[in-house]
């Protein structure tokens, strides 16, 4: 299954942040959208970073609560690793799993087009095998 099929089936709404707001704000927003990630977006709504909850743990076990008031764009991951909508489920899990992230942002023309998360990909997988074993049970049954 290719990413763009994924996108279809859940959306491509993607949560974006400015680089200028807190840590904090990031924080919040992170917990009032449930997600684990947003995309950082500068003014023109080019993508210059991700910034994902260990991000803001990670900011905030270094530096303590005062990094609660520190931009995002001091925690965020400024280099951001893409998926494209032609890609395979097989390529972006070895790629997350490889690079340890859990998002990547799709991008499609450059200009954003979604967001996969490693549970997206494993649900994926995981209706995939249901699938095979319902087949394979139906090929026995009628055997």
């Amino acid at each position: 299954m290719l990413v763009s099929q994924i996108l279809k089936d859940k959306g491509d709404l993607v949560f974006t942040a400015s680089p200028q707001e807190t840590v904090g704000a990031a924080a919040a927003l992170l917990h009032t959208r449930k997600v684990g990630a947003m995309v950082v977006v500068d003014d023109k709504e080019a993508v210059v970073g991700i910034v994902s909850e260990r991000d803001i743990v990670r900011v905030i076990a270094k530096e303590g609560a005062s990094a609660l008031t520190k931009p995002i764009s001091a925690c965020m991951s400024a280099n951001v690793i893409f998926a494209q909508p032609d890609e395979t489920v097989e390529a972006l899990l070895e790629r997350m799993t490889d690079r340890r992230i859990r998002h990547l942002p799709v991008v499609k023309g450059g200009r954003l087009a979604g967001i996969i998360s490693i549970g997206d990909l494993v649900k994926y997988k995981i209706h995939e095998a249901q699938a095979e074993a319902d087949g394979l049970k139906a090929y026995i049954t009628a055997g």
